[in-house]
């Protein structure tokens, strides 16, 4: 089958590799749609920890966002799933520990990681395999563009639940980007009064076309009045962002931070605990896939504005580096769809 590798930092092709077979508690999945994320670009360029770490090493087989069609089961009482659609979870724990054990395999220190740590190929390919036990049905209603987007979009509810905003409360998402973007749709389905910070205009203009009402460069927010909102949910890679969020929070509100910087960020913890906030962190989309299902089969967040093409595999390269084509929307999300011959 055909299938993206990263042989070298920034140095990646399609290559014809070994067809998966479902082993014993594994599905075999005709992919049709990956996103491509910030984590990608880090694998494909060799600026994610994880190779310091020596958690990945090259070659690299990316794709962690995906939705496909179950056509083969390693185990006969797996038959049902054939035909379905699906999705699947990114860390795949290994059951055993204690922090499996307690639900929280996201953080099992013997994971896998789909298409990120090694040991699981990841979803830039025309099949993948999937353990029955971290895979999700998506209702045939759910748009195949949204069925891929189920995994950021599970790291984008877990971040408004931690931000606990009721309705009329206010929320301030800090990043126009795909999670920011996706967590203000579930902010506004919370009933919460949301607010947008970013740098690009398009991705500002998007959240308002979402039916976000205010909308902020972010030097404007950092020129503004401390206190503001009852919640601040910082989705940048941007340093200042996480000290900022502190500052624009109200006493006794709450920070989410679920983005990355690629550098230290500083934040005074003296300001945290005078102000009382809450400051919470997030990691995996695992406890929220099946409540970002729920939300995108019931219509109450509709994702598919944010993806702005779909290409094929021979296309990923480009966008690893940042280029777009001729014919892009104003959504940050890039999809692949592995059956198209670039």
């Amino acid at each position: 089958m055909r299938a993206l590798v990263v042989t070298a930092p920034r140095v990646a092709s399609v290559q014809d590799v070994p067809d998966p077979v479902a082993a014993p508690g594994q599905l075999l999945v005709d992919v049709e749609r990956v996103g491509i994320c910030g984590t990608d670009v880090e694998l494909y360029t060799g600026e994610m920890a994880y190779h310091e770490q020596g958690h990945t090493t090259f070659p690299i087989r990316l794709g962690h966002e995906w939705t496909g069609r179950v056509v083969a089961a390693g185990d006969a009482a797996d038959q049902a799933w054939i035909g379905k659609r699906v999705t699947g979870d990114t860390m795949l724990g290994c059951g055993h520990c204690d922090y499996c054990l307690a639900g929280r395999h996201h953080v099992c220190p013997n994971r896998f990681e789909v298409g990120i740590r090694d040991g699981w190929a990841g979803a830039l390919a025309e099949r993948m395999l999937v353990p029955t036990r971290f895979a999700y049905g998506i209702p045939e209603h759910v748009s195949v563009t949204a069925a891929a987007l189920v995994e950021p979009g599970g790291n984008s509810l877990r971040a408004v639940r931690a931000a606990r905003v009721e309705a009329g409360q206010s929320v301030l998402v800090l990043g126009s980007g795909t999670i920011g973007l996706l967590a203000t749709q579930f902010a506004l389905a919370a009933g919460a009064e949301v607010h947008v910070g970013g740098v690009r205009e398009g991705s500002l203009a998007l959240a308002r076309s979402l039916g976000v009402p205010n909308t902020w460069q972010l030097d404007e927010l950092a020129a503004s009045a401390s206190d503001r909102f009852d919640a601040v949910i910082d989705a940048t890679s941007n340093d200042a962002m996480p000290a900022l969020s502190v500052r624009l929070a109200k006493p006794a509100g709450r920070v989410v931070y679920i983005g990355l910087s690629s550098t230290p960020s500083l934040v005074d913890t003296r300001d945290i605990a005078l102000k009382d906030i809450t400051a919470v962190g997030i990691l995996s989309a695992s406890p929220g896939l099946a409540g970002a299902i729920e939300h995108f089969a019931d219509g109450s967040v509709v994702p598919d504005a944010i993806v702005s093409e779909v290409v094929a595999l021979e296309d990923v390269p480009d966008r690893l580096e940042g280029r777009r084509g001729a014919d892009a929307g104003p959504g940050p999300k890039v999809h692949v769809d592995p059956r198209l011959v670039g």
